[in-house]
């Protein structure tokens, strides 16, 4: 589970709803027409602009901004360096009985024991990568384009609104709740984008920058072992994906 994910969004959320009740009832902020026009009208234009299946598939997607399980670069770096060793030491199929986490790296692992070429690996597992951010980009541009379409509904909102107000000047009775749709319309809006759909979409850009960063480091690892270069090497190359505290923090540990 993503703390900061999940303490952000009730932390924005429990700010917002308090500000509320200290201004007054709770209730004076539901109204049910601009529930309608912004959540209602953001999801259904939102599905007119993207094909079905990628609509429907981001919900999953959007799970990985609260619930996201990857292995540290670290972690990886050792356990390429140990694969490395053991292929100098008795060649490729010595790696097959590996006990490999990352199903990244067994693809690549599989591709070195079945005795594939360099460059038709190096294609393979580039593809690969290329795919996975493709993925993760189809998920996160759907809660990028409800962050940019909500704000816009809003304001259709509180443009109805002042539409029905002007239209019944005469009756002061109508003007309270025709403003009421005018105001809570871009309340909404705001809200659904600022606090919602937005800071997901930017936290699954931050996995998807973490993910293609792993699967860059285990591509590399992997065609330093298929050189055959020496695991030393290998570990200094790959160290190069680290934060500078990081590499030097690794390097006193050994």
């Amino acid at each position: 589970m993503d703390l900061a994910t999940l303490i952000g969004l009730i932390g924005a959320l429990g700010f917002v709803v308090m500000a509320m009740v200290l201004g007054g009832d709770l209730g004076i902020f539901f109204n049910i027409p601009s529930v309608l026009i912004v959540f209602g009208g953001s999801t259904f234009v939102v599905l007119m602009q993207y094909p079905l299946a990628q609509f429907l598939g981001a919900g999953k997607i959007a799970g990985k901004a609260f619930a996201f399980k990857i292995q540290s670069p670290e972690e990886l770096i050792q356990k390429v360096v140990e694969m490395a060793d053991a292929a100098r030491k008795g060649g490729f199929l010595a790696l097959e009985e590996a006990e490999i986490e990352n199903s990244f790296m067994q693809k690549g692992v599989d591709m070195l024991v079945d005795g594939h070429d360099v460059e038709v690996v190096r294609t393979t597992m580039a593809k690969d990568i290329s795919n996975t951010s493709e993925r993760h980009d189809a998920g996160a541009i759907i809660f990028k384009s409800l962050g940019d379409v909500a704000p816009a509904m809003g304001m259709i909102g509180t443009l109805i609104g002042l539409v029905a107000m002007l239209s019944n000047m005469d009756d002061p009775k109508a003007i309270g709740p025709a403003m009421a749709v005018a105001l809570l319309t871009t309340l909404y809006g705001a809200m659904l984008a600022n606090i919602v759909c937005l800071p997901i979409a930017f936290k699954l850009g931050v996995r998807a920058a973490e993910e293609k960063l792993n699967q860059c480091l285990i591509l590399d690892g992997i065609l330093g072992i298929a050189d055959g270069q020496n695991p030393r090497v290998i570990e200094g190359v790959l160290k190069g994906y680290l934060a500078e505290g990081k590499r030097g923090s690794a390097e006193e540990k050994e």
